[in-house]
């Protein structure tokens, strides 16, 4: 039995003609995952590329903070979240602002830390501040609170 188990691996990698997992479609199948798994990345990169330029043209309004509130979370996955800085838990900082344009609206911003200490230090520094949002002229519900405008 020991030496039967050896013999099918070995018949697999040099032959590729046991059964139908063959040696070609475990390495098509694994590059197949690996074009899926760089796709959502890429699209995640380029979808936040996308709304940080595509905003700067927007009006500007002045905002307040009203909350800033710190959760703390777990990876839901095996992979780490793409914008903590820990990958076993991080805490995610939520800053709620209101604005006028031309009713009043409210928006949201976060942002991810690797300690509680960080995280509740940063969201203090804000709560009840006046920050600059872009707002969307075809959607005045539609807001953005861009890192660079903190």
């Amino acid at each position: 039995m020991s030496q039967t188990l050896p013999r099918l691996f070995a018949n697999i990698l040099v032959s590729g003609t046991v059964g139908p997992a063959t040696f070609y479609t475990f390495i098509l199948g694994m590059l197949a995952t690996g074009v899926g798994v760089l796709v959502v990345v890429l699209r995640v990169i380029v979808g936040d590329w996308i709304e940080r330029t595509r905003c700067r043209n927007w009006p500007t309004v002045s905002a307040v903070v009203d909350i800033a509130s710190v959760a703390y979370c777990e990876p839901d996955s095996l992979l780490p979240p793409l914008k903590a800085s820990s990958y076993n838990r991080y805490y995610k900082v939520t800053l709620t602002y209101i604005y006028h344009y031309p009713d009043e609206q409210m928006g949201d911003y976060s942002r991810d830390f690797g300690s509680k200490e960080n995280a509740e230090a940063w969201a203090n520094s804000y709560k009840g501040e006046t920050v600059k949002v872009h707002v969307d002229p075809r959607d005045p519900t539609r807001s953005v609170l861009r890192e660079e405008d903190l």
